[in-house]
Protein backbone atom coordinates (compact mmCIF):
# COMPACT_ATOMS: atom_id res chain seq x y z
CA UNK A 1 0.00 0.00 0.00
CA UNK A 2 1.20 3.42 -0.81
CA UNK A 3 0.98 6.49 1.32
CA UNK A 4 -1.56 8.80 -0.14
CA UNK A 5 -0.50 11.80 1.83
CA UNK A 6 2.61 12.17 -0.27
CA UNK A 7 1.05 11.55 -3.68
CA UNK A 8 0.14 14.46 -5.84
CA UNK A 9 -3.36 14.59 -7.18
CA UNK A 10 -4.05 15.88 -10.65
CA UNK A 11 -4.55 19.65 -10.57
CA UNK A 12 -2.78 20.06 -7.24
CA UNK A 13 0.72 21.17 -6.55
CA UNK A 14 2.77 19.59 -3.93
CA UNK A 15 1.73 16.86 -1.47
CA UNK A 16 -1.85 15.66 -1.31
CA UNK A 17 -2.80 17.26 1.96
CA UNK A 18 -1.62 20.83 1.26
CA UNK A 19 -4.55 22.86 -0.07
CA UNK A 20 -2.74 26.13 0.48
CA UNK A 21 -0.92 25.77 -2.85
CA UNK A 22 -4.12 25.10 -4.81
CA UNK A 23 -6.11 28.07 -6.14
CA UNK A 24 -9.83 27.44 -6.35
CA UNK A 25 -11.75 29.71 -8.72
CA UNK A 26 -15.21 30.80 -7.72
CA UNK A 27 -18.06 29.76 -10.02
CA UNK A 28 -18.72 31.73 -13.19
CA UNK A 29 -21.88 33.42 -11.90
CA UNK A 30 -20.06 34.78 -8.86
CA UNK A 31 -17.24 36.14 -11.01
CA UNK A 32 -19.73 37.88 -13.34
CA UNK A 33 -21.60 39.37 -10.38
CA UNK A 34 -18.34 40.66 -8.90
CA UNK A 35 -17.33 42.32 -12.16
CA UNK A 36 -20.76 43.87 -12.65
CA UNK A 37 -20.77 45.26 -9.12
CA UNK A 38 -17.23 46.65 -9.59
CA UNK A 39 -18.29 48.31 -12.86
CA UNK A 40 -21.37 49.82 -11.18
CA UNK A 41 -19.20 51.20 -8.38
CA UNK A 42 -16.74 52.70 -10.87
CA UNK A 43 -19.60 54.22 -12.85
CA UNK A 44 -21.05 55.80 -9.71
CA UNK A 45 -17.62 57.12 -8.69
CA UNK A 46 -17.05 58.61 -12.17
CA UNK A 47 -20.49 60.25 -12.09
CA UNK A 48 -19.75 61.80 -8.69
CA UNK A 49 -16.34 63.02 -9.92
CA UNK A 50 -17.88 64.63 -12.99
CA UNK A 51 -20.62 66.28 -10.95
CA UNK A 52 -18.05 67.66 -8.54
CA UNK A 53 -15.73 68.83 -11.34
CA UNK A 54 -18.34 70.68 -13.41
CA UNK A 55 -18.56 73.86 -11.35
CA UNK A 56 -14.77 74.13 -11.20
CA UNK A 57 -14.39 74.10 -15.01
CA UNK A 58 -15.17 77.40 -16.73
CA UNK A 59 -17.36 77.12 -19.82
CA UNK A 60 -15.30 77.19 -22.98
CA UNK A 61 -16.30 79.40 -25.89
CA UNK A 62 -16.88 78.11 -29.38
CA UNK A 63 -13.90 76.92 -31.37
CA UNK A 64 -12.76 79.27 -34.09
CA UNK A 65 -10.82 78.62 -37.27
CA UNK A 66 -9.22 81.25 -39.50
CA UNK A 67 -9.30 80.20 -43.15
CA UNK A 68 -8.23 81.90 -46.34
CA UNK A 69 -10.24 81.71 -49.57
CA UNK A 70 -7.51 81.58 -52.18
CA UNK A 71 -9.33 80.26 -55.26
CA UNK A 72 -12.86 80.15 -56.64
CA UNK A 73 -13.62 77.63 -59.38
CA UNK A 74 -14.88 79.61 -62.41
CA UNK A 75 -16.82 76.65 -63.81
CA UNK A 76 -18.87 76.22 -60.62
CA UNK A 77 -19.42 79.99 -60.46
CA UNK A 78 -20.65 79.97 -64.05
CA UNK A 79 -23.08 77.09 -63.44
CA UNK A 80 -24.44 78.64 -60.26
CA UNK A 81 -24.77 82.12 -61.71
CA UNK A 82 -26.51 80.74 -64.82
CA UNK A 83 -29.06 78.93 -62.67
CA UNK A 84 -29.67 82.00 -60.51
CA UNK A 85 -29.93 84.25 -63.57
CA UNK A 86 -32.52 81.96 -65.15
CA UNK A 87 -34.50 81.99 -61.89
CA UNK A 88 -34.25 85.79 -61.81
CA UNK A 89 -35.47 85.95 -65.43
CA UNK A 90 -38.48 83.73 -64.69
CA UNK A 91 -39.35 85.81 -61.63
CA UNK A 92 -39.11 89.00 -63.71
CA UNK A 93 -41.44 87.69 -66.43
CA UNK A 94 -43.98 86.43 -63.88
CA UNK A 95 -43.87 89.71 -61.95
CA UNK A 96 -44.46 91.80 -65.10
CA UNK A 97 -47.32 89.51 -66.14
CA UNK A 98 -48.95 89.84 -62.72
CA UNK A 99 -48.57 93.63 -62.67
CA UNK A 100 -50.02 94.02 -66.16
CA UNK A 101 -52.92 91.69 -65.31
CA UNK A 102 -53.71 93.67 -62.16
CA UNK A 103 -53.57 96.94 -64.09
CA UNK A 104 -55.90 95.52 -66.74
CA UNK A 105 -58.39 94.15 -64.17
CA UNK A 106 -58.34 97.47 -62.32
CA UNK A 107 -59.36 99.26 -65.50
CA UNK A 108 -56.27 101.44 -65.75
CA UNK A 109 -56.07 101.08 -69.54
CA UNK A 110 -59.70 102.12 -70.02
CA UNK A 111 -59.14 105.06 -67.70
CA UNK A 112 -56.09 106.20 -69.70
CA UNK A 113 -58.04 105.86 -72.96
CA UNK A 114 -60.89 107.94 -71.51
CA UNK A 115 -58.48 110.62 -70.24
CA UNK A 116 -56.79 110.89 -73.64
CA UNK A 117 -60.22 111.15 -75.32
CA UNK A 118 -61.26 113.94 -72.96
CA UNK A 119 -58.02 115.90 -73.42
CA UNK A 120 -57.60 115.56 -77.18
CA UNK A 121 -61.21 115.58 -78.24
CA UNK A 122 -63.77 112.99 -79.18
CA UNK A 123 -63.28 112.84 -82.94
CA UNK A 124 -59.50 112.57 -83.15
CA UNK A 125 -59.03 110.22 -80.16
CA UNK A 126 -61.65 107.65 -81.04
CA UNK A 127 -59.04 105.39 -82.64
CA UNK A 128 -56.53 105.74 -79.76
CA UNK A 129 -55.97 102.66 -77.58
CA UNK A 130 -53.09 102.65 -75.08
CA UNK A 131 -52.92 98.84 -75.20
CA UNK A 132 -51.65 99.08 -78.78
CA UNK A 133 -48.49 100.67 -77.34
CA UNK A 134 -48.13 99.02 -73.91
CA UNK A 135 -50.28 95.91 -74.27
CA UNK A 136 -49.62 92.73 -72.37
CA UNK A 137 -48.24 90.85 -75.39
CA UNK A 138 -45.84 93.60 -76.35
CA UNK A 139 -44.62 94.16 -72.78
CA UNK A 140 -44.19 90.42 -72.09
CA UNK A 141 -42.20 90.00 -75.31
CA UNK A 142 -39.92 92.88 -74.36
CA UNK A 143 -39.57 91.45 -70.82
CA UNK A 144 -38.54 88.03 -72.18
CA UNK A 145 -35.89 89.59 -74.39
CA UNK A 146 -34.53 91.59 -71.45
CA UNK A 147 -34.57 88.46 -69.25
CA UNK A 148 -32.62 86.46 -71.87
CA UNK A 149 -30.03 89.22 -72.18
CA UNK A 150 -29.79 89.40 -68.37
CA UNK A 151 -29.13 85.65 -68.18
CA UNK A 152 -26.21 85.96 -70.58
CA UNK A 153 -24.81 89.12 -68.99
CA UNK A 154 -25.14 87.99 -65.36
CA UNK A 155 -23.50 84.64 -66.14
CA UNK A 156 -20.64 86.33 -67.99
CA UNK A 157 -20.08 88.95 -65.30
CA UNK A 158 -20.06 86.36 -62.50
CA UNK A 159 -17.61 84.13 -64.36
CA UNK A 160 -15.36 87.08 -65.16
CA UNK A 161 -15.55 88.07 -61.50
CA UNK A 162 -14.33 84.58 -60.49
CA UNK A 163 -11.34 84.89 -62.84
CA UNK A 164 -10.53 88.35 -61.51
CA UNK A 165 -10.82 87.17 -57.91
CA UNK A 166 -8.43 84.29 -58.59
CA UNK A 167 -5.86 86.68 -60.07
CA UNK A 168 -6.21 89.11 -57.15
CA UNK A 169 -5.99 86.26 -54.63
CA UNK A 170 -2.80 85.02 -56.29
CA UNK A 171 -1.27 88.46 -55.73
CA UNK A 172 -2.69 89.36 -52.33
CA UNK A 173 -3.44 86.00 -50.72
CA UNK A 174 -7.24 85.95 -50.81
CA UNK A 175 -9.94 86.76 -48.31
CA UNK A 176 -9.52 85.66 -44.69
CA UNK A 177 -12.58 84.15 -43.09
CA UNK A 178 -13.02 83.25 -39.42
CA UNK A 179 -15.42 80.37 -38.80
CA UNK A 180 -16.89 79.52 -35.39
CA UNK A 181 -18.79 76.52 -34.07
CA UNK A 182 -22.37 76.87 -32.91
CA UNK A 183 -23.01 76.16 -29.25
Amino acid sequence: MTDRSTEARPGQKGPAGSSEDTAVRPPLTERIQQRVSRAAQEHQANKENKAAAKPAVAPRGPRRARLRLTRVDPWSVMKTSFLLAVAFGVVTVVAVLMIWTVLDRAGVWDSINQTVSDVVGQESASDFDVENYVGTDRVLGFTMVVAAVDVVLLTAVATLGAFLYNMAAALLGGVEVTLAEDN
